[in-house]
């Protein structure tokens, strides 16, 4: 059974910073950002790339941050610049970054078999990878959090948050919002990089296709945690995303082991996701017929 959990646990904690990513867009910023699915393998790409150059594993995924945030700021640039719709400018990023990421690796899969990663780098933790592996994990989103909740709390972070909420008000205060949707897709997207440097280097390899249905599944972690933990305060929004995500892992591994095919996990995925979004509409629905019937 531990050898289940703990693992579960791992997965949920390193997919969490892409739900955390995905939820700068959605829910602070209102915008329906699919570069992720072009920027999370980015990561595992860069990330990979330089480690079989012997650039060290730290170094890597800082890297990898940082061609996450320019591919977030093109697609903040054609949105704003240029006026392409965002869902749109999204889609064309993620395009472009399918060569990109060819391009950076040379091949369509990367293998990072006998390399030095940052789990072996930590290996000293524990004897046990999937302990090290946890422990990354958990450093790494609390990290994270912390600086997203100071950031966020800052006068340039509040005018992004202000952004999604009310951009009229906003720009009256003489704000340009162009700036912080161009930062807020910035941010976003170097932590989808982030943790795709890290996952790709859990799973030992980067490919090209890794990214696919990650926005999906980064909406289920944000969706499901807003609906199990709530999200009154931001820090507690930033809480519910993470737990969401090792629930999510917990769901999968669960019809797993029951014996789901791993191929309609995705299929699986997207009628979680549409059933936790139709949520809200359903309780509506349901507390308007009770008053109906009193």
């Amino acid at each position: 059974m531990l050898d289940l959990v703990i693992p579960t646990l791992s997965q949920g904690l390193l997919w969490s910073i892409l739900a955390i990513g995905v939820y700068i867009t959605f829910r602070v910023l209102d915008i329906a950002d699919l570069t992720v699915e072009g920027s999370f393998p980015l990561g595992a790409a860069t990330a990979a790339k330089l480690l079989t150059i012997g650039v060290d594993p730290i170094t890597s995924v800082l890297v990898a941050c940082l061609a996450g945030m320019a591919a977030g700021v093109i697609t903040g640039l054609l949105t704003t610049k240029l006026k392409i719709p965002a869902l749109l400018s999204g889609i064309l990023t993620m395009i472009a970054l399918y060569s990109v990421n060819l391009r950076i690796m040379g091949k369509a899969n990367l293998s990072l078999l006998r390399m030095e990663t940052i789990f072996t780098m930590t290996s000293f933790i524990s004897d046990n990878m999937q302990i090290v592996v946890l422990a990354v994990g958990l450093i790494s989103v609390l990290l994270i959090g912390a600086l997203c909740y100071w950031f966020f709390g800052t006068e340039i972070g509040s005018a992004v948050r202000a952004t999604g909420d009310n951009p009229r008000m906003i720009r009256a205060n003489g704000i340009n919002t162009d700036n912080t949707i161009i930062l807020g897709l910035l941010i976003s997207n170097g932590l989808v990089a982030i943790s795709g440097a890290l996952i790709g280097q859990g799973n030992g390899f980067a490919d090209v296709g890794m990214g696919v249905g990650t926005i999906v599944i980064g909406l289920a972690s944000v969706i499901i945690g807003e609906v199990l933990f709530g999200t009154r305060t931001f820090w507690r929004c930033l809480l519910s995303v993470v737990l969401g995500s090792i629930v999510y892992r917990i769901v999968i591994a669960i019809v797993l082991e029951m014996g789901m095919p791993p191929n309609d996990l995705k299929l699986f995925t997207a009628i979680l996701v549409a059933l936790a979004l139709a949520l809200p509409l359903i309780q509506g629905k349901v507390k308007a017929k009770r008053k109906a019937a009193e």
